[in-house]
């Protein structure tokens, strides 16, 4: 999966119809050029790319503009995205961070429900790891990779739980409560805090 297509695509989706440089100065504003090793000419791509698809309708605005609207195809590829993201533990975090970044999209129940499943992953994770770290018999340092697997779930573990009771005591507007930035086309409409 790529970062790059789940972030224009909550980009879109959230500000209902949007153009290039407003997606990549989003983006950019929000660090992930580092994060998601975004860069002007892959956010250029995706947005090509997901109207070749049928994610995206294009529109053309005078004087030479382009704008872009998601579809319900794409909509539906933005929520399959952003649910894989924060369910599925990678080893690389640009994907986790993407679905941060649009974590407002979900209902409260809905994030709640998808990091549960990350949490479960996080634990076989680090349990595999012991176990395959207790049961190494190879050349010893190759045993820190498994104790560096344990360590990195562990963490993940944790931080997922803290975000977890965060969620669950109320943090942060979902989709469909007030003030959220997750319902579509609501980006307009916000105020920066």
């Amino acid at each position: 999966m790529s970062a790059t297509r789940l972030l224009v695509l909550g980009v879109v989706r959230g500000y209902g119809r949007a153009h290039g440089y407003l997606i990549g100065n989003d983006l950019m504003s929000w660090g992930a050029g580092e994060w998601a090793n975004v860069k002007w000419g892959s956010i250029y791509h995706a947005l090509k790319q997901l109207t070749k698809d049928g994610h995206l309708l294009d529109h053309a605005v005078p004087p030479g503009r382009t704008d872009y609207e998601i579809t319900p195809r794409g909509d539906a590829e933005h929520g399959r995205l952003l649910r894989d993201a924060l369910r599925r533990p990678e080893t690389r975090p640009d994907l986790l961070a993407a679905g941060l970044a649009l974590l407002p999209s979900l209902t409260r129940a809905d994030a709640v429900g998808l990091l549960e499943q990350r949490l479960a992953a996080l634990e076989t994770r680090r349990a595999a790891a012991r176990a395959q770290a207790e049961g190494w018999r190879g050349p010893a340092h190759v045993a820190e990779l498994h104790g560096l697997w344990e360590h990195a779930a562990a963490g993940g573990a944790d931080w997922t739980r803290g975000l977890l009771d965060r969620l669950r005591g109320g943090a942060y507007p979902m989709a469909g409560e007030p003030g959220s930035p997750g319902d579509p086309g609501s980006w307009g409409r916000l105020k920066v805090e």
